[in-house]
């Protein structure tokens, strides 16, 4: 069992950053894949971002490269994602996953078994 909790969500302004923590407990040393998806009011969940424990290699969906920067500190078991240059847009709740196991797509949401409870970003315009 892995548990996931994530913080350091809030309100920020049009163009503002904020930074996400996800602490993992348990079976920690499981979890081969960790990602960030976001879920926002009327929409299906969809993918922000992902890293892989092994190598730290990292994935990102289009509509956030360049803005967002996911990272681990697996002494520490946690996640971050580092949000820059943040739109209105990008209002949602965001959620912290995790799969113990290696993932064949790191966008889909079926390949994630643990989730945090999400935490709120609301980017005003």
């Amino acid at each position: 069992q892995v548990q996931l909790v994530e913080s350091g969500g809030g309100l920020v302004q049009d163009g503002g950053s904020l930074r996400l923590s996800c602490a993992a407990s348990g079976r920690t040393f499981s979890s081969a894949v960790m990602g960030w998806f976001r879920q926002a009011p009327g929409k299906e969940r969809e993918f922000v971002a992902a890293i892989r424990r092994s190598d730290g290699s990292t994935y990102y969906a289009d509509s956030v490269k360049g803005r967002f920067t996911i990272s681990r500190d697996n002494a520490k078991n946690t996640v971050y994602l580092q949000m820059n240059s943040l739109k209105p847009e990008d209002t949602a709740v965001y959620y912290c996953a995790a799969s113990i196991y290696s993932v064949a797509d790191w966008s889909k949401t079926s390949e994630y078994r643990y989730w945090g409870q999400g935490t709120q970003v609301t980017v005003s315009s």
